[in-house]
């Protein structure tokens, strides 16, 4: 992994995405010294995606067991919707 400053990366930017895109480096930008963003391959984000939705997914099971052990039920997606004025 590649620290790069801001104002490099302007000078810089179609080298660093080539070594991204091509070479799966990731690159962070740092301002002050600090990161503060980063530059990461499509394949790097699919993954991170992926595992939030898993994440995600484990939570809602989560929630739902906790939800039946309480004895509660949950509300209809359609009256979700309904409520929120979407169809």
């Amino acid at each position: 992994m590649q620290q790069i400053g801001i104002k490099e990366i302007r000078d810089n930017l179609a080298d660093a995405l080539n070594r991204v895109a091509y070479a799966g480096e990731r690159v962070v930008l740092a301002r002050r010294g600090k990161g503060v963003a980063a530059l990461v391959s499509m394949d790097d984000l699919d993954l991170l995606e992926k595992l939030e939705d898993e994440a995600d997914v484990r939570d809602a099971k989560r929630v739902l067991a906790e939800m039946k052990r309480k004895g509660q039920k949950g509300t209809p997606l359609s009256a979700v919707k309904k409520r929120l004025g979407m169809k």
